[in-house]
């Protein structure tokens, strides 16, 4: 045996971690993380009171920690390619507990007496800082594909993103509980503890791909390379941050894949905002019924995107991509029309099942398309992606102030025409894979 052989097996002995451990420990970091998204939604009307803020300052002060959750995607999910994922992961959740800390100190000290305007940008500051965490969920994705082989990657992308993004609807539904029982203050205190100890697991459980770990101790790229694929390892990164996000974004399939993610995912935030608005003005329902209808409309899309990822690893990313818009577009053409309550709740479990299913199709996909920039391509979709929760709620309103009341049910027409668009980009993919394939068969 030479002395290369025995160093690679001293290397390969000192590795930590497997593939089911790091999923565990990237689920329960982003399921932390996600929370953020409700970080004021339930708080929102409490603020105003006290602090007198505007419609404006109101739609900001909810929407800030979702924009930096969203825009942090892109860079902190290319940073995969480099470390593999962990201090990525930890930084967002770090940034993220000192936020929520910073709303518990405020609250502690200030509210409700010495709470007023002049706080404001503090409130906002503190909400940016909260909301990283939200973009632990393209680290998460990149850390998670480099763990599992290409056959796997549906069943465990789909596994991570859908157990963490049952979290907001969750946090929808406990924390106005919370509150009632502790007030605010006690509210924020208990988001922070959770937070500190999701840091503490994912720190035990969260450790990066074997790749990584070897390049960490020494190794030399071609050596880990070699060593790593023994363990199992297929994905393997490119050599920096920014040749990471240049090279996804110079591969035209990464855009498509955009455009499907702004449509269910940026879609499913919109209406995790929209929907109580829109119960409560449409059908005038009570304001628990409103939060019990919307935390369905979460929790049953993001758990569905578990199964959805094992359909997309048996069945293609692309296909399972077009049934799920297909049913996203049912369920929106039935809402947009409907005047009935029972209508309009089918149309919404079809509009959940349809964005749940395809976003896990979509990170299926995104491996397959850009196997060298994986955590490139999951930043560019995953952050691109997301702002679909900023650009659709004001056009949802523009609805309502040109068509009265009627156009809290007509904008699900927006929807209507995001799902037919993506549609077309399914079709484009689909058509694109069947010449590569077709090509190769007659290369060989």
């Amino acid at each position: 045996m030479t002395n290369e052989d025995r160093g690679g097996g001293n290397l390969l002995r000192s590795l930590r971690g497997s593939p089911n451990k790091a999923l565990l420990g990237a689920t329960i970091g982003f399921f932390i993380g996600f929370g953020a998204v409700s970080l004021f939604g339930p708080t929102a009307h409490s603020f105003t009171q006290v602090m007198k803020l505007s419609p404006g300052q109101v739609g900001l002060l909810v929407a800030i920690p979702m924009l930096t959750g969203s825009l942090l995607r892109i860079p902190f999910g290319a940073w995969v390619d480099t470390t593999g994922g962990k201090l990525p992961f930890l930084v967002l959740l770090i940034l993220s507990v000192i936020g929520i800390a910073g709303l518990w100190w405020m609250l502690l000290t200030l509210y409700p007496a010495h709470l007023d305007q002049s706080h404001y940008p503090l409130l906002l500051l503190f909400g940016a800082l909260g909301g990283c965490g939200i973009a632990a969920f393209s680290v998460g994705i990149g850390q998670v594909s480099y763990w599992f082989p290409q056959s796997r990657q549906g069943w465990a992308l789909g596994t991570y993103a859908g157990l963490g993004n049952t979290s907001p609807g969750l946090v929808a539904l406990i924390l106005p509980l919370i509150i009632g029982y502790l007030g605010l203050w006690g509210a924020y205190m208990i988001s922070v503890v959770i937070v500190v100890v999701g840091i503490v697991l994912y720190f035990v459980l969260g450790h990066n791909a074997p790749y990584f770990q070897l390049r960490h101790k020494g190794a030399s790229a071609q050596e880990a390379r070699r060593l790593a694929a023994g363990r199992g390892q297929e994905l393997f990164p490119q050599a920096s941050t920014l040749e990471a996000l240049v090279e996804s974004a110079k591969q035209w399939r990464t855009w498509p894949l955009v455009a499907l993610y702004f449509t269910t995912f940026g879609g499913f935030l919109a209406l995790t905002a929209w929907l109580p608005t829109y119960w409560q003005s449409f059908f005038s329902t009570s304001q628990w019924n409103a939060v019990i209808l919307t935390a369905s409309f979460s929790l049953f899309s993001s758990l569905i995107r578990v199964p959805g990822g094992s359909w997309a690893d048996r069945l293609g990313g692309e296909l399972v991509a077009g049934v799920s818009l297909a049913t996203l577009l049912a369920g929106a053409l039935i809402m947009t029309f409907s005047g009935s309550f029972a209508a309009s709740v089918a149309g919404e479990i079809l509009v959940a099942a349809g964005m749940g299913v395809n976003n896990a199709a979509v990170f299926r996909m995104v491996p397959h398309y850009v196997p060298d920039a994986v955590g490139g391509a999951a930043g560019w979709v995953g952050g691109l992606g997301a702002l679909g929760g900023f650009a659709v709620p004001p056009l949802l309103g523009h609805f309502v102030e040109w068509m009265g009341p009627v156009g809290y049910a007509r904008g699900f027409v927006v929807y209507v025409g995001l799902a037919l668009l993506s549609l077309a980009f399914t079709a484009l993919l689909r058509y694109a894979l069947h010449r590569q394939h077709t090509a190769a068969a007659g290369r060989g």
